[in-house]
């Protein structure tokens, strides 16, 4: 009895550590995720904002990779978070202090998010693997235990997100220097992390292995590169309302009818809906998982996608703020059965030895190729609908924008419903 409880002790004491570094990790991430569109729009770097989400995803194609490899075969994964929430937070803090000069040159600015975001980024599938380890070690499930944890993520990004708003920092660069602050708390608070097994290549490994690329070998299974690559063309929609939601949100305020809701006014509240969302759909994972499977559940996200931008489109803050709520409570469907069912698949389905190679090579496909044609893409529809000198009617143009939107998830989804074949389970 006695060892009993003091596995359950340990066991707790573990969750609860891992819960604060979920929780800071995404509160980094909320500080400016959702409204620094806002603030590039408000300086007159509107036609812009989609190279400042896109870089997160260019940067997504080989630092999330790069930084697997090392965690796998040189550095224990908590240190090197450590170390890469260091020189994030560093340079997080510098672009924000630089954009409060007046007239900042918003190419050096561009310059110090970007290098903040190649740091930032490759701790998602960190953080995720200094969890599955812990879980894995201490012999808790996975599928069970790691939903809960990754709730209080959410948790940390929706109060950093009201923060944020309730302080005036929306269309300020303030939002970057909070960021910042928040980063360098979790390279200290990493270092007291459990430790991750660093295993190395076997003796007489391969230049492949030796040189941690063996998770690339997933493709190999037809499965899983189908599930790889409709990884990457559901990343296509994950940054397009963190970038454009809030521009579009405010805009209304330029209409005297809605110039006075509450949504016009604090455009980052409303979305926060979002998250609150997610704090309850991540608990929902396992269940799902467990009696609907990978396709299923990842076919729902798809479609609450769809009603996702759809839902934008017909909304407004007034009489159809309701639609704007609606929406925002099926993103916690569409982010969350994607993103976290997707991460528990990958690790379910790879090998201890290539743990943090193959989160990494899922954020490559996510939040590296796909985020980045998304965001792309999404800013070439808006530029043409929204910000072209010859629109007249700039709302009109978003509600085109967002039909755009769900039109493309609705083609995505038919696709996978016809192309993805799951395991059958004994």
């Amino acid at each position: 009895m006695e060892n009993l409880a003091l596995k359950s002790s340990n066991s707790f004491a573990l969750k609860m550590r891992l819960t604060v570094m979920n929780f800071l990790e995404f509160a980094v991430w909320g500080a400016y995720l959702t409204c620094m569109g806002t603030f590039l729009a408000k300086n007159g770097y509107g036609g812009i904002i989609g190279w400042f989400y896109a870089v997160q995803g260019i940067v997504s194609l080989f630092m999330p990779g790069i930084m697997g490899i090392v965690a796998d075969r040189w550095m224990p994964a908590q240190r090197l978070l450590s170390l890469c929430h260091l020189f994030a937070g560093g340079f997080m803090l510098a672009a924000g202090f630089y954009g409060l000069q007046e007239g900042f040159d918003v190419s050096l600015l561009f310059v110090l998010y970007t290098l903040s975001v190649a740091f930032y980024m490759p701790t998602l599938a960190l953080s995720n693997s200094v969890a599955f380890n812990g879980l894995t070690a201490n012999g808790l499930d996975t599928v069970k235990d790691f939903p809960p944890i990754r709730v209080f993520g959410t948790v940390g990004f929706i109060l950093t997100m009201m923060a944020v708003d309730l302080l005036g920092f929306q269309a300020t660069s303030q939002q970057f220097l909070a960021s910042g602050a928040l980063s360098l708390v979790l390279a200290a608070y990493s270092l007291t992390l459990p430790a991750c097994p660093v295993r190395g290549p076997k003796a007489g490994a391969g230049l492949v292995q030796a040189l941690g690329l063996d998770a690339f070998r997933l493709f190999r299974d037809p499965r899983m590169a189908i599930f790889f690559i409709f990884s990457m063309l559901l990343g296509v929609s994950l940054q397009i309302t963190n970038g454009y939601a809030n521009p579009f949100i405010t805009s209304f305020g330029s209409i005297a009818e809605f110039a006075d809701t509450f949504g016009a006014k604090h455009a980052n509240i409303l979305i926060s809906l979002s998250q609150i969302s997610e704090t309850c759909c991540i608990l929902l994972i396992p269940f799902f998982l467990k009696h609907f499977g990978i396709k299923r559940v990842m076919m729902i996200a798809m479609l609450a996608w769809v009603f996702r931008f759809g839902l934008f489109g017909l909304g407004n803050p007034g009489p159809g703020v309701w639609m704007f709520v609606l929406s925002c409570i099926v993103y916690g469907v569409a982010f969350d059965f994607f993103n976290i069912s997707g991460a528990l698949f990958v690790d379910k389905n790879t090998d201890a030895g290539i743990r943090s190679s193959a989160q990494g090579l899922f954020m490559i496909m996510t939040n590296g190729l796909g985020a980045t044609i998304g965001t792309l893409s999404a800013q070439f529809v808006v530029n043409h609908y929204v910000y072209s000198p010859a629109v007249t009617d700039a709302i009109g143009g978003w509600r085109t924008c967002w039909f755009v939107f769900a039109a493309y998830a609705f083609i995505v989804l038919v696709l996978f419903t016809l192309l993805f074949r799951e395991k059958k389970q004994a």
